[in-house]
């Protein structure tokens, strides 16, 4: 279990805004920095919690990251949090366009600036594989999570099926797989019971039959 922790409005903005300053590659890095900062180091969230963050920003309107800033932001701190999470992240990227907009096609053109975020782009690959990795586990909770997996990845690369529904099914797949198994838990849960009460009565009946003995010997 996370930690339960209300962060100040103040460091909310601090690590967003950083997470906007220094974060290349889109959302999904981003979503790697709050799993290094959040999950492992502060665990005021589990990597189930970020996973549910992502699918729920990932399947509402806009950008995703905006949604996911959002939704941390509310979690910790209510409407207030959210909407200084999110003005936070973008606060940074929207100085910096500001400030080169003015002479971007010479930026544009530059083969050193060009070979730069060629090289910034190949460094933020492995950093969000690595986060994805660690979430692994929170994801696969049951073993037909892998099926659902595969499934909706089919239907995403090959059939070309909309993100929206494939959030849908992932969601009835996953309602189906837990309810399933909490009902075979709670069977599980009710066998050792019965067990216990069926040895309970052989045992009286073993110490009474142990009773009725010497008392028959006496007789004789």
């Amino acid at each position: 279990m996370a930690k339960k922790k209300t962060l100040c409005i103040p460091r909310l903005f601090w690590d967003f805004f950083k997470f906007g300053l220094f974060t290349f590659g889109g959302g999904w890095s981003i979503i790697a920095q709050m799993q290094e900062l959040y999950v492992e180091k502060e665990k005021t969230i589990t990597d189930e919690d970020l996973l549910d963050l992502t699918s729920v920003g990932r399947s509402l309107p806009g950008t995703m990251i905006g949604n996911i800033a959002m939704l941390y932001g509310y979690r910790m701190a209510g409407y207030v949090g959210g909407a200084v999470c999110l003005f936070g992240m973008i606060l940074p990227p929207f100085l910096i366009l500001i400030a080169i907009a003015g002479f971007y096609q010479v930026v544009k053109t530059n083969i050193w600036v060009m070979a730069a975020m060629m090289g910034v782009r190949c460094a933020v690959v492995p950093i969000i594989a690595v986060a994805a990795w660690k979430m692994v586990n929170g994801a696969f909770k049951y073993p037909p999570c892998y099926a659902v997996t595969v499934l909706v990845a089919v239907l995403y690369l090959f059939l070309n099926v909309n993100c929206v529904y494939l959030v849908i099914i992932g969601g009835i797949a996953g309602w189906l797989i837990s309810s399933f198994y909490e009902k075979k838990g709670l069977k599980e849960t009710e066998k050792p019971t019965g067990s216990k009460v069926r040895n309970s009565d052989e045992m009286r009946t073993a110490d009474a039959a142990r009773m009725e003995k010497p008392d028959a010997e006496g007789r004789k």
